[in-house]
């Protein structure tokens, strides 16, 4: 667990400045560029159900398939998610996205982004 203080609620404060990440490595099916990830763990359940917590990422593009329901709130940057039957989603600073499990596409990082998210 991951939180600021001894509690019985996890949680992290300023998330849309915090600096003490932990680096989590390149994205990987790299289309473009060399997206780095990092980021902090708030909480990850038996079985890694739920997990939730901080994730920033560096600009570039990817393949991905979101593995199970994940919701995003997103702080800080801009993305493009194209998912493989077209549709678009533009990410900015306050867009939040429910990414039903086995969503799959391409992520496209123009500005470093900074999300919480959860995974159920």
């Amino acid at each position: 667990m991951a939180a600021d203080a001894p509690t019985s609620v996890p949680r992290l404060y300023d998330v849309s400045h915090r600096q003490d990440l932990v680096d989590w490595g390149v994205q990987p099916d790299a289309i473009e560029g060399r997206s780095q990830s990092s980021g902090r763990l708030v909480f990850k359940g038996p079985g890694n159900r739920p997990e939730a917590g901080l994730w920033v990422c560096s600009p570039g593009s990817w393949r991905l398939r979101i593995p199970r329901d994940e919701l995003c709130h997103f702080v800080a940057g801009r993305a493009t998610y194209q998912r493989d039957n077209g549709e678009t989603i533009e990410i900015a600073p306050g867009t939040v996205v429910l990414f039903p499990a086995g969503w799959q596409g391409r992520c496209t990082v123009h500005e470093t982004l900074r999300n919480t998210y959860i995974l159920t």
